[in-house]
């Protein structure tokens, strides 16, 4: 079996955390923040967890994680 191919764009995106899940940070973060208000950029900060949806997907572009 080959080596596989970490997909570089997702591994700066995405770490794993204790228990296995993979935590992201939110999106909407990089410009026009002057018409977002305090709470919600304050919320932007915050990182999460990726939906259950998404996690097999990033599984594949994630061999190594």
């Amino acid at each position: 079996m080959p080596k596989l191919k970490t997909h570089s764009g997702a591994a700066k995106r995405f770490k794993k955390t204790g228990t296995g899940k993979l935590k992201r940070y939110k999106a909407y973060k990089s410009h026009i923040l002057t018409k977002k208000s305090a709470k919600r950029k304050r919320n932007l900060r915050k990182g999460t967890i990726t939906d259950t949806t998404n996690v097999k997907q990033m599984k594949k572009l994630l061999p190594y994680i």
